[in-house]
């Protein structure tokens, strides 16, 4: 069954893109083992489904790869003139340093030779360390590899508002910031969503699902601990988690999700992510893929059946209520990376 029309996005006056993009971080090896043959066919089932937008970085393994050899199996089999249909979104998040235009060229030529395209769809720029303004050397250089042609659109991950503000200031235009956003990381809310109301800057929303803490399998069950925190994921929105609240306060959140999810049908992972989609900054969430391991197409689909009502989100905001501030535990989108 084809998604619906609620599921696509006009992210760009030329590019659209699924509402939820599929996640590989989960191939950087932190995740498990990831077989390369499985993850391709993996990847050919959701493409089929409609998720057709892939969200990865130059960091995470083998990920950039595993694009190439999907573009090359998807021109073989359905003719390279329909390559426009896969929407892939790298990320670069190179060691601060002095940024010339051999340094940032160079790394942008490994991500196209990788992923076997001759234009990024996106390049989305990390920086480390804003004690050392390079960023903004880079942000130039990678605004003139855009306008000689080897990248279509500009964008950032887990940049704070003011920095989004001082490149704005610059000259630089960039189309999305990549955020942890979820009903327990609400940090956009309170700046990032007001700069992208007066901005042409939407955002793309991970951390939604919280590594898998937000569903079912955690739902009256006791606190997880130890090797219990098995992958990456888990292990850092844990942290997350306990920043924003105790266990027993999760388990209330937890529980009235569930309420919510029986009225609609639904899971307590549609859900959540129904809860970031709606959110009027927010462009698509990042939802993660074990490709080859574990899919959630069915599940998934779900969410654009989905609509929140008043009773909803009232029931969900007399939990969020009790939670600790974010912005005064940790900081701005993106703060927990430069503590």
């Amino acid at each position: 069954m084809p998604l619906p029309a609620s599921s696509r996005a006009q992210f760009t006056a030329d590019l659209t893109i699924c509402r939820i993009l599929n996640g590989m971080w989960q191939v950087s090896g932190a995740h498990g083992a990831i077989d390369p043959v499985r993850a391709l066919d993996a990847m050919s089932a959701y493409h089929e489904a409609g998720f057709t937008t892939w969200d990865l970085a130059d960091h995470y393994g083998p990920a950039e790869d595993f694009i190439g050899d999907f573009r090359r199996r998807f021109a073989a089999r359905h003719g390279v003139e329909r390559l426009p249909e896969i929407q892939a979104f790298t990320k670069w998040v190179p060691r601060p340093r002095r940024m010339t235009r051999v340094v940032v060229e160079d790394a942008i030529s490994i991500s196209l030779a990788r992923m076997g395209v001759e234009r990024l769809d996106l390049l989305q720029f990390h920086w480390w360390d804003y004690k050392n303004d390079g960023y903004l050397d880079a942000l130039k250089h990678l605004s003139d590899l855009q306008q000689e042609g080897k990248i279509c659109h500009l964008a950032l991950t887990n940049f704070d508002t003011e920095r989004l503000s001082t490149i704005a200031d610059h000259g630089v235009r960039v189309v999305s910031n990549q955020v942890q956003y979820s009903l327990v990381d609400r940090r956009p809310e309170v700046r990032m969503a007001r700069f992208c109301a007066d901005h042409p800057v939407t955002l793309l929303a991970y951390g939604t699902l919280l590594g898998g803490l937000l569903s079912e399998k955690y739902l009256g069950r006791p606190e997880p601990r130890g090797s219990e925190l098995n992958t990456a994921s888990l292990q850092k929105y844990k942290n997350m988690l306990d920043a924003w609240g105790d266990w027993p306060l999760f388990q209330e959140l937890l529980t009235v999700l569930r309420q919510i999810a029986d009225k609609h049908g639904v899971s307590i992972a549609n859900v959540a992510v129904r809860y970031v989609l709606d959110r009027p900054a927010v462009a698509g969430v990042i939802v993660g893929a074990r490709l080859g391991v574990a899919q959630h197409l069915t599940d998934n689909t779900r969410v654009f059946g989905v609509r929140l009502d008043a009773d909803d989100l009232s029931m969900i905001e007399v939990v969020l209520a009790k939670s600790r501030d974010l912005i005064t535990v940790i900081g701005d989108c993106g703060d927990e990376y430069r503590a």
